[in-house]
């Protein structure tokens, strides 16, 4: 009986469904995260009389046919790039984008990935890093003597220098775009990482355009919406329990046949 597989695909498919809904929960206070969304698409089909032959005689076509799907399968599961709110935080080095754009990171093996989480740091020789201690290309050090990090909206670092009038200029940070953003791949620690579907980077100065700008001082807050994140997780949930009630359904026709007595 194809309804027993039919609806074991629908039942497959919502489950990775709730699965997606769980990990946009889970990052709901995930600097920068942006949430995911499951698009599906339905699976071959079985024709049991086809359209547009010949039903009786040349001039007589069967107008529409029969035709029964097999299922259903998941067939992307796509990052929604939509701007998270910012969040002011006070630390001078925290910084989000404001538009579009990626920071780019380098990998301890000496790769370029890409990020959207601004929550920078120094470390011992006063390079910009990431909270993970990777460091931010183009490469910025804070000499020891300053007494305040300064980042413009274009993205031009500048210090303070203990027993110095004027400020000192000390890097350009620039962003990374993509033609198709969805096409990153998630490597996890909030960094993606360039792939064939997304395209090469093209990198420029923020402000731009085509890039955002800079807001020193802020963080970019997760864009999950716990309200619609709820309402598709009830709407998911609904529709795994329909998939089931149809496998319960084809079940008990089956057992009506099996027990048929002659």
């Amino acid at each position: 009986m194809r309804a027993l597989a039919i609806a074991a695909t629908g039942m497959s498919a919502q489950e990775q469904n709730i699965e997606v809904i769980a990990n946009n929960v889970a990052n709901i206070n995930t600097t920068a995260f942006k949430r995911s969304r499951a698009e599906f698409t339905d699976l071959i089909y079985q024709s049991e009389r086809l359209q547009g032959v010949a039903s009786r005689g040349k001039d007589a076509t069967v107008p529409e046919g029969a035709q029964i799907g097999l299922g259903v399968r998941t067939a992307a599961i796509r990052s929604v790039n939509i701007q998270g709110s910012l969040t002011g935080t006070g630390n001078s080095l925290d910084m989000s984008i404001n538009g579009r754009g990626w920071f780019q990171v380098t990998t301890a093996a000496g790769d370029t990935v890409y990020t959207r989480d601004g929550a920078f740091n120094v470390n011992a020789q006063g390079q910009l890093v990431t909270g993970d201690g990777l460091l931010i290309t183009p490469n910025v050090v804070v000499p020891p003597t300053a007494t305040a990090v300064n980042v413009s909206q274009s993205g031009l670092v500048s210090a303070s220098i203990a027993g110095q009038t004027a400020p000192q200029t000390l890097g350009q940070l620039t962003l990374a775009n993509f033609v198709n953003e969805a096409g990153l791949l998630a490597l996890g620690g909030n960094l993606f990482q360039q792939t064939a579907a997304s395209g090469q980077p093209n990198v420029g100065v923020p402000g731009e355009t085509a890039f955002g700008i800079i807001q020193q001082g802020y963080l970019e807050a997760s864009n999950v919406d716990p309200v619609s994140e709820i309402t598709n997780l009830i709407s998911a949930q609904r529709a795994y329990e329909m998939n089931s009630k149809v496998i319960q359904a084809a079940d008990q026709m089956a057992g009506t046949i099996s027990n048929m007595r002659a």
